[in-house]
């Protein structure tokens, strides 16, 4: 695949996992069989670059689809390799991921129609087993991934500007060291 179709996929939207697929994977907290394990290139990209587009688009709408694009063709090509990441599956189908650059979250994503469902908290909780203290920035107007990480325990450690997103970031830390 060239990188303008590459690209052209990407700005239409992600593919949907179909409903037949996710139907019954994620009905009820009690009832996730989520499993965590090592993110396997080039099999899993796919997946992984669907669900950072879908989960990017509902929390991060005040972002433009060219720079999602842009940074989907990132994900892949530049962070994937260069990352610690996990991903989370229900029957073998990929439903999140949390990708670690030492103790930073660099990327961390779950299908929107799997969100609250556990699957972050188990994300989150199997990198805290890795690297007792994580650290990230999330933004400002992200409401979504703001009270997940004040329900998770994360705390503020200051607010900055980011010139390439051009808006207001929260830098958030959890040390599971001081529990």
């Amino acid at each position: 695949m060239n990188i303008v179709t590459y690209v052209n996929r990407l700005v239409a939207g992600p593919k949907r996992v179909s409903n037949s697929k996710l139907a019954g994977l994620a009905p009820a907290k009690r009832d996730i069989k989520t499993m965590i394990r090592h993110y396997h290139p080039t099999s899993d990209d796919d997946a992984i670059v669907d669900i950072y587009l879908a989960a990017s688009r509902q929390a991060h709408s005040f972002l433009s689809e060219e720079f999602w694009a842009k940074e989907a063709i990132n994900v892949r090509e530049i962070y994937l390799p260069n990352a610690e990441t996990y991903v989370a599956t229900q029957d073998d189908i990929v439903t999140g991921f949390i990708a670690l650059l030492g103790t930073e979250v660099g990327g961390f994503f779950v299908n929107p129609e799997c969100q609250s469902t556990g699957q972050g908290r188990a994300l989150l909780a199997h990198a805290l087993s890795k690297h007792p203290v994580l650290e990230l920035d999330v933004f400002k107007d992200n409401p979504i991934g703001r009270r997940f990480y004040a329900r998770f325990g994360f705390e503020e450690l200051g607010e900055r500007f980011d010139d390439y997103t051009q808006q207001q970031v929260i830098r958030l830390r959890y040390d599971s060291t001081t529990l």
